[in-house]
């Protein structure tokens, strides 16, 4: 008798035990749609900027250099940082933070 009474009482355990872990895994589904997906996006478009880097782009670096694309290879880019003492620096693609538009072609517009 005791016997039944626990595998009537075990199956009915089984759903409010579900029902238990829904607000984790909403949770879970949340933080991901939040956070990771547009992380992943931004990240595709950085790698897709690093890709597309060319001579005469001008860029500034992590560590807030400006200056003009001179050549890159597939690991470096030689920056041009002034324009009077021809000044060079060489830097790694990943330490290009972004391509800045330059002001005559915003002034043109």
């Amino acid at each position: 008798m005791f016997d039944i009474l626990a595998q009537d009482s075990g199956s009915q355990g089984g759903g409010s035990s579900m029902l238990m872990f829904a607000p984790l895994i909403l949770l879970v589904v949340v933080y991901f749609v939040l956070l990771v997906l547009p992380k992943r996006k931004q990240e595709k478009q950085r790698q897709s900027m690093l890709e597309n880097l060319k001579k005469g782009d001008r860029v500034q670096t992590i560590g807030g250099c400006l200056g003009t694309v001179v050549s890159s290879d597939a690991t470096e880019v030689l920056v041009k940082v002034d324009e009077t003492n021809n000044t060079k620096l060489r830097f790694t693609r990943s330490a290009i933070h972004k391509v800045v538009a330059d002001e005559k072609k915003i002034e043109s517009k």
